[in-house]
């Protein structure tokens, strides 16, 4: 920050409530009207909100298709020293949402960045889902096809540690089954309409979540959450005796894949290890 910081505005990063307007913090509501703009991706929705708390002030659109030619702007003003604030359509800014190019340049530039916290979807989810809240790893939206989806699908399957991420309720069958395909029918959780009147918290494995939602298609914001992967150089052995154990069961290859798929092991390993005691 350079010694002309005080003379500089600030850029506050403001938190709005996810579904239920409760969640609307007092500082969040201060800040917004003491600025001189509220920078929103989509004015129009933001606006409904900051009428609701007689925040009267001037708004201006700020999305992925506009932040490139915006934000060289955006912080000549801050650096004349008017403070700002960045909102999204709901939730916590930069988590899957615009912001970091702003966030960025303003830092850059020497300009002080405050975060005001509130609602986030993704730590709402991770606390009531059940599931480790110790080390996790936000994915964000997964990809929708090619390398770039196999290879986030691949991360998701190998990491130690819980995964969250958000999907389209459209695209939540199809998800769960390929997580499951690539992580074995591990512990999971699907978070659903958070805050809201229809909240849902539905606990399960990626197998059988897969399967109720292919027969009930959710509605709303969604959050998924997957359990960590275990530690599979430790256990390969005992997962390799207990293969044996089911071949000599009189199970299938095919079988024995699937048990050890729904015993959590990733599913690409799993027939791996089955193949070794056919």
């Amino acid at each position: 920050m350079t010694d002309d910081a005080g003379q500089f505005g600030k850029l506050y990063v403001v938190s709005t409530p996810i579904g239920n307007m409760g969640d609307f913090s007092f500082r969040a509501v201060e800040v917004l009207r003491s600025v001189a703009l509220v920078l929103a991706e989509d004015t129009r929705h933001s606006r409904v909100l900051l009428d609701k708390y007689d925040v009267r002030t001037p708004m201006a659109s700020y999305h992925e298709h506009n932040e490139a030619k915006a934000t060289p702007r955006l912080v000549e003003r801050l650096l004349a020293g008017e403070d700002m604030a960045l909102i999204s359509d709901a939730g916590t800014p930069l988590l899957s949402d615009p912001g970091q190019r702003l966030v960025r340049a303003a830092i850059d530039a020497g300009v002080p960045v405050v975060p005001i916290p509130g609602a986030s979807a993704l730590l709402a989810a991770l606390v009531a889902s059940g599931l480790d809240a110790e080390r996790f790893t936000f994915f964000g939206f997964l990809p929708r096809k090619g390398k770039e989806r196999l290879a986030a699908l691949e991360a998701i399957a190998s990491s130690p540690h819980t995964a969250v991420l958000y999907e389209a309720p459209s695209r939540v069958a199809g998800s769960l089954r390929e997580l499951s395909e690539k992580a074995g029918d591990r512990a999971a959780v699907v978070a659903r309409e958070l805050t809201k009147q229809f909240e849902e918290l539905r606990r399960g494995t990626l197998e059988s979540l897969g399967a109720y939602y292919r027969e009930t298609p959710p509605r709303g914001e969604v959050v998924i959450l997957i359990a960590g992967a275990p530690d599979v150089a430790r256990d390969e052995n005992a997962m390799i005796e207990e293969a044996r154990a089911l071949r000599a069961g009189g199970l299938s290859v095919r079988d024995i894949a699937a048990e050890l798929a729904k015993r959590g092991t990733p599913r690409n390993l799993a027939y791996r290890i089955a193949r070794t005691v056919e």
